[in-house]
């Protein structure tokens, strides 16, 4: 059975980390090592991780540079054959995820399921596509906390650019997805549940969104390419928008 890594990064998220590190420690699945990287939190995010202590396998309190660089860490850190990124605030679907995500991880690059969104007491249940191909990949992106990265590509294509504020996750996908061999495989399982409680709509943040889109295909692509895709306007269009914004505001919180 392959190991898992999850990593959880963290700042001043005391409750969502509680959350999280529940949801991660009652998987039935026990094949996984668990990370967890605080940004030195100020509230008692710390002595929530030492409650949960013996159940995490590594963990660190220092400062960062942001989300990416947290995430970067986590990475360097961990020893399994698979990734998973689950936020502090984020939860996995039930009790038998990676049961169920266990036994399909067998080789590809990508494995990627389905969300659950919660804002204001509703719950939404969005299905990611069956096929990820260039086209999808400029109208949306792969939902970060659902998806299972092969250890190898960081080995092979780097870690996540710690220039993006909230796109950064996008910018390693596209990096590798433009790559020969890379292959990926849908799971019609629901992965992750993620709280979209409290996230504001802010018009700086989409207009930070479309820049950092824009700026992973400009690093990715020719400029001829780059340049056929501005011209039609490519960079701003979302068949997922709104849960893309969601997850993505989350990230640009003012801490990040």
């Amino acid at each position: 059975m392959p190991k898992i890594s999850i990593i959880t990064i963290n700042y001043n998220n005391a409750t969502g980390l509680d959350k999280t590190i529940r949801s991660v420690i009652n998987q039935t699945y026990k094949e996984f090592e668990f990370i967890v990287i605080d940004g030195q939190s100020t509230d008692t995010s710390v002595d929530v991780i030492k409650t949960y202590e013996h159940c995490i396998n590594n963990w660190v309190s220092e400062p960062d540079n942001g989300i990416y660089d947290a995430q970067n860490k986590g990475i360097l850190k961990s020893t399994g054959d698979y990734l998973l990124f689950l936020n502090s605030g984020d939860v996995l679907a039930d009790h038998k995820v990676l049961e169920n995500v266990s036994d399909k991880l067998n080789g590809r690059s990508f494995y990627y399921g389905n969300l659950i969104l919660e804002s204001n007491s509703h719950i939404i249940e969005h299905k990611a596509p069956e096929l990820i191909d260039v086209d999808f990949m400029l109208n949306s992106t792969i939902w970060h906390p659902c998806v299972f990265i092969n250890s190898s590509l960081f080995k092979e294509f780097g870690l996540y650019n710690t220039t993006f504020k909230i796109c950064g996750d996008y910018e390693f996908f596209i990096r590798c997805l433009l790559k020969p061999n890379i292959t990926t495989q849908y799971l019609d399982l629901f992965i992750t549940q993620f709280d979209a409680n409290g996230i504001s709509n802010n018009p700086q943040q989409n207009q930070l969104q479309t820049e950092e889109r824009e700026k992973a295909w400009r690093m990715n692509v020719s400029e001829l390419i780059y340049e056929n895709l501005k011209q039609q306007n490519s960079f701003k269009r979302s068949k997922y928008a709104t849960v893309i914004n969601l997850l993505q505001k989350w990230r640009g919180k003012p801490r990040f």
